[in-house]
């Protein structure tokens, strides 16, 4: 059973049953990370969880990142790459690049639009040769 109740300042108040080892664990690791209190560590789990949600089901509007690591010893390859950021241009805000190593660089391409069009490009991306991982940050605004 979950009570809720309006309160003054804007918020909800609502309990959660939970397992005593659950809450242990959230506990230990809430305080590990900083967070002044559990509220506030509940507040950013379930906003990830809302995220996560939404990026699943690729309708919904998110913005984030896609991280790209690739080798510059395959041929053309920064031009497929460059091609596939100009196909994706309406959900590209910006991109930087960073030499890793002489033969290792990262894209970060800053993204925001359907979670759909930017797994599209992820999944673009992350099937070219050379391109050693594709990771993509999202959240959802």
């Amino acid at each position: 059973m979950v009570f809720m109740m309006q309160c003054k300042t804007g918020v909800i108040r609502f309990s959660v049953s939970l397992p005593p080892s659950l809450v242990e664990e959230f506990d230990d690791v809430w305080k590990r990370m900083g967070y002044e209190n559990r509220s506030k560590a509940v507040h950013d789990a379930i906003r990830a969880f809302i995220s996560d949600f939404k990026w699943t089901q690729g309708e919904d509007y998110v913005a984030g990142a896609v991280l790209v690591l690739y080798y510059l010893d395959k041929p053309r390859l920064l031009e497929k790459i460059t091609e596939a950021q100009h196909k994706f241009r309406d959900i590209i805000s910006s991109t930087t690049h960073i030499h890793i190593e002489e033969d290792k660089c990262l894209e970060i391409i800053a993204v925001n639009g359907e979670a759909s069009k930017i797994r599209r490009l992820a999944e673009e991306l992350m099937a070219k040769k050379g391109v050693k991982e594709v990771k993509v940050a999202i959240i959802a605004p």
